[in-house]
């Protein structure tokens, strides 16, 4: 008897029924990805305007990441920490030549590196800054996105996130994002050892601080003796039209935290990069990752940032967002529905109607799916778009027309 083949409707069914729902996604199951384009199991093709929230920078399934991530497999994928492996030090010695520190401490996902950099900070802070036992604060922003974990939620201000999960980690100071006053006034305090902060919030809506607040944070915190402990998990490895999205500014961050795209979207892959007076605080048996720095992983990352270098990616990213946002700036002259373009390189976003309790930016992803190009909503009434970096001009075009179609049209 011929085996019934699954439609769209029954894989949706099967997660509703035996999946954890903490996710709401688009109603679309997709079966296959290359370069900017996905499929779903009915073999409709789409544009991918997020790019796995930026994990996909090189785009999907990048021939050479298969290559070297199917080699590595045939030869070794773990060895856990306890023993020296043969890709690791080649991936550490790369990753900090590339990015310019003297220590890389490789872990899995963002949020775990998130966490490793929470804990470097705070054990400098009392080992060499001298702060008193168990009373380090870091620093950080409202509206910030830095994971999911206990202690990340314990310095967010979304309800989503934190509602229904106290009691919260103490040593957080929350403060205004992109406010100068309230970052000097914050970093006095002697007991302060980071100030933990992404240089474009993503995941809040893509909100672009106003110049010169990068370089202004990297001047209070050398002022203050306080480590600049920036968050590039999503902005990172060349979605802003820069490698760092804090080299927009000419700012070397003391600390930066690096995920998503250092993998190109093949496998989970984060570093913490800093110096070695930070770094060596943590001595051995004090953190670690079963899986952090495996074989696998290295050969992913070296070769995810090659590309970067080779195609020239970031500066495809630079080219293609002036082009996106003028283009969605001509949009906004034909509707009232779009009120604001923002963002910097390849990581934009689009306010609809300033009605953030709205369905209507949830709508029109629906009906930017329906017109062969997937985006998704963040906090209600913005629509995030990151398309691959390897897209080209002739089909940014294009999707900016399917964006335009389906608003004006809506």
């Amino acid at each position: 008897m011929k085996e019934k083949t699954m439609t769209s409707a029954d894989f949706m069914q099967m997660e509703d029924q035996y999946g954890a729902h903490n996710y709401h996604p688009l109603p679309v199951v997709l079966s296959k990805g290359e370069g900017v384009y996905l499929w779903d199991v009915e073999g409709i093709r789409y544009f991918d305007f997020l790019s796995a929230y930026s994990a996909i920078n090189q785009g999907h399934c990048h021939p050479r990441l298969v290559a070297a991530m199917t080699q590595q497999a045939q030869r070794l994928t773990l060895t856990s920490r306890a023993f020296y492996n043969d890709m690791l030090g080649k991936c550490e010695k790369y990753l900090c030549e590339f990015f310019g520190y003297d220590k890389a401490l490789m872990m899995n996902s963002g949020a775990e590196a998130n966490e490793t950099a929470i804990k470097l900070a705070r054990k400098w802070g009392y080992t060499v800054k001298g702060i008193p036992e168990n009373k380090a604060v870091i620093v950080c922003v409202a509206k910030n996105f830095h994971g999911r974990t206990t202690t990340i939620i314990s310095a967010s201000t979304s309800k989503d996130s934190t509602e229904g999960f106290g009691p919260f980690m103490p040593g957080f100071h929350i403060i205004p994002y992109d406010d100068v006053e309230a970052m000097e006034e914050a970093l006095q305090n002697p007991n302060v050892c980071g100030f933990w902060v992404e240089p474009i919030q993503g995941e809040a809506g893509v909100y672009v601080p106003m110049e010169g607040y990068l370089k202004k944070a990297e001047e209070l915190c050398e002022k203050h003796n306080v480590i600049l402990m920036m968050d590039e998990v999503q902005t990172g490895v060349g979605r802003t039209g820069k490698i760092l999205a804090s080299h927009h500014e000419d700012v070397h961050p003391k600390m930066v935290i690096l995920g998503k795209a250092l993998s190109g979207g093949f496998y989970p892959v984060s570093a913490v990069l800093t110096n070695d007076e930070v770094m060596l605080t943590i001595k051995p048996g004090e953190h670690g990752s079963t899986f952090g720095g495996n074989p696998m992983a290295c050969a992913i990352a070296v070769e995810a940032l090659e590309i970067m270098k080779d195609e020239k990616l970031t500066d495809n990213a630079e080219k293609l967002g002036h082009i996106f946002r003028e283009r969605m700036n001509h949009l906004i002259e034909k509707t009232d529905l779009v009120t604001l373009v923002r963002g910097k390189g390849l990581l934009n976003a689009i306010v609809i109607n300033d009605v953030p309790e709205s369905t209507t930016a949830w709508d029109i992803c629906v009906k930017l799916k329906d017109n062969g190009l997937l985006a998704k909503p963040t906090h209600g009434n913005i629509i995030r778009f990151a398309p691959p970096l390897v897209m080209t001009e002739e089909q940014l075009h294009e999707c900016c027309d399917i964006i335009e179609k389906t608003i004006l049209n809506f």
